[in-house]
């Protein structure tokens, strides 16, 4: 028998929206369920992250998860949630996409199980071969107009106006619920909050086209305490692909998380049972300066997405940037990927190898920038303020080979905090 899908969700305030008799479905049997995610970027973000997990515990329940990608839909654009129409894309651009959110989708779920192995699906597979009269004919004449009007996703953009395509595309999402649930056994579709109108039109259609059973469940949308939306920072969003965001500020992004942010991410975004977060709540509420719920927070989640290695250069940086009493041994105990990683986080400059036996005046100053002006470098230097390598240093000090770490790199920092790379290629 599945294990209790519903109940795992609820207690982690996973639920938002369920349709009745879900529940009760979902115990009597192993069952398919999909989530539709949007292939309109070649990287998932930390926001698709929710619907994920969502599927993670569909599958650890013992049921079948589906993850359909839109290269059908993608070609139409969904209007839920947004305020305009947004670009469509082309075949070949669709399929890098679909190709790459493939790839993320593996690092969490398994395709490979011997009994409910994730699937992954394209809609572009049944629509290709769909011509417009049979999909009017087939499925436009079951959803009446006024039933598709009444949908919030299209009363909202009724002023500033949408287009038919848009308008249909809550049709196009049922029908990919008619299909899997036809052919796949899929009798229940998971999303946000703001798929319900899509996903219910979905089960309407299987209702009025003869078909078996149907069920909705929708997540609610992640709000961050303080009003600014989650997911997203100064530089835009927070993206799974490691060229796109990289696993330091991946890592910091949630090690930031405020106290309330953080002992709701737990449930969300880990798969950490209910007597384990509990503890860690209590332990962290004894020492909150310690920021223990979002260490463990950030450990496991940069480690699911980007990997040990990742995670292990994530702390390294993390350590040396804010640390304390870090010395020459651990700066050069640090990797190359530890380096490359610490250029997102603190200012650098890049010199030619030509420029070695620079002095450190001007290592500081006029040729880095590090510093406003070599006097300012002098100045720092007589209050025994630079270091090189967390090594203090003098004026008589030159950047030479001995220095350079993994025969490139060079940490010059002014106190314990204003740090600066050197990169010598």
């Amino acid at each position: 028998m599945p294990k209790n899908f519903i109940e795992e969700l609820t207690w982690r305030g996973m639920i938002h929206d369920i349709m009745p008799g879900t529940e009760e479905a979902l115990n009597k049997k192993m069952s398919g369920g999909y989530i539709g995610f949007d292939p309109t970027a070649d990287s998932l973000h930390i926001g698709s992250l929710v619907q994920i997990m969502t599927l993670v515990h569909f599958q650890r329940a013992g049921h079948k998860p589906y993850a359909l990608v839109g290269g059908a839909t993608g070609m139409v654009g969904d209007p839920s949630g947004k305020s305009q129409e947004r670009n469509l894309l082309d075949t070949d651009t669709l399929n890098h996409n679909v190709a790459c959110v493939r790839k993320q989708l593996e690092q969490f779920l398994d395709f490979d199980a011997a009994e409910n192995a994730a699937e992954m699906v394209n809609n572009y597979d049944w629509f290709q071969g769909l011509s417009f009269l049979e999909f009017i004919r087939d499925v436009g004449k079951h959803i009446s107009v006024n039933y598709m009007m009444a949908k919030d996703s299209v009363k909202s953009r009724l002023e500033t106006g949408m287009s038919f395509t848009e308008f249909s595309y809550q049709l196009v999402q049922g029908y990919d619920f008619y299909y899997l649930n036809k052919h796949k056994n899929c009798i229940v579709q998971l999303g946000g909050s703001d798929q319900w109108g899509n996903i219910v039109t979905g089960t309407e259609l299987i209702r009025r086209k003869g078909g078996g059973e149907a069920y909705a469940v929708t997540t609610p949308l992640i709000k961050k305490a303080d009003g600014t939306k989650f997911g997203k920072t100064e530089g835009g969003n927070v993206w799974l692909d490691p060229k796109k965001t990289s696993p330091y500020k991946f890592y910091q992004y949630w090690l930031n998380a405020s106290d309330v942010d953080a002992e709701n991410y737990i449930k969300i975004f880990t798969l950490k049972n209910k007597e384990e977060i509990d503890a860690l709540i209590k332990e962290h509420k004894e020492a909150e300066y310690l920021r223990k719920l979002q260490k463990s927070l950030a450990e496991d989640i940069t480690r699911r997405v980007h990997g040990e290695e990742a995670l292990s250069s994530a702390l390294n940086v993390t350590n040396l940037l804010f640390g304390k009493g870090i010395t020459k041994q651990e700066v050069e105990a640090l990797s190359a990927l530890d380096f490359e990683a610490m250029k997102e986080a603190i200012p650098f400059a890049t010199l030619a190898k030509s420029e070695l036996d620079l002095g450190i005046i001007d290592a500081l100053g006029a040729k880095t920038g590090f510093l406003s002006s070599n006097g300012e470098a002098r100045r720092e230097l007589k209050g025994n303020a630079i270091s090189v390598n967390k090594e203090k240093v003098t004026d008589a000090f030159s950047i030479s080979e001995d220095v350079l770490v993994h025969d490139k790199y060079v940490l010059i920092s002014k106190g314990k905090k204003n740090n600066f790379l050197l990169v010598l290629d």
